[in-house]
């Protein structure tokens, strides 16, 4: 399997960057999701075309920081949730319909669509404070295991934008 991920970064980041597992700038997940590893190896182009509308129309979005919460085992992962945002939702299950297109499966099917919590995890002492301001003009799609390599991340494409309220 391919891992895949789309996320929105809030810390600046460029084209084709490389980084550690363990050291991810502050990004909001918008969908994790693997596709079979036979799937062409332009399966991250296919991806970019059929998200590239809904991703052009969300950038530049302000979406504005809630409260904190515990995600994963135990709530042992420390989040800072994105409050509610037409524009973000729906380019959440855009990016859904997206992965089903090309047979992708969701790696957390309990979080998607009706029941996606947009948040920020803390990392490394950093993290956003509630009532902050975060400005979606980062989008990316993020290979989780380039070259089979699972302790590395590369970003596979990059939509920017200069921040621009919607």
């Amino acid at each position: 399997m391919r891992n895949l991920i789309w996320v929105a970064f809030t810390e600046p980041v460029s084209p084709g960057l490389v980084f550690p597992r363990s050291d991810w700038p502050l990004h909001i997940t918008l969908l994790r999701f693997d596709v079979g590893s036979d799937v062409s190896a332009d399966v991250a182009g296919v991806l970019a075309a059929l998200a590239e509308a809904p991703i052009k129309g969300a950038l530049g979005t302000r979406l504005r920081v809630g409260g904190e919460a515990g995600f994963g085992h135990m709530g042992s992962i420390p989040v800072s949730l994105i409050e509610h945002n037409p524009l973000l939702q729906g380019l959440h299950e855009e990016i859904v319909e997206a992965a089903n297109t090309v047979g992708g499966r969701i790696a957390t099917p309990n979080y998607v669509l009706e029941r996606y919590r947009p948040h920020i995890s803390h990392h490394d002492g950093k993290r956003p404070k509630p009532g902050d301001v975060v400005v979606l003009d980062q989008v990316a799609l993020v290979d989780m295991a380039p070259e089979g390599d699972h302790a590395i991340r590369r970003i596979l494409r990059l939509w920017t934008q200069d921040a621009q309220s919607h």
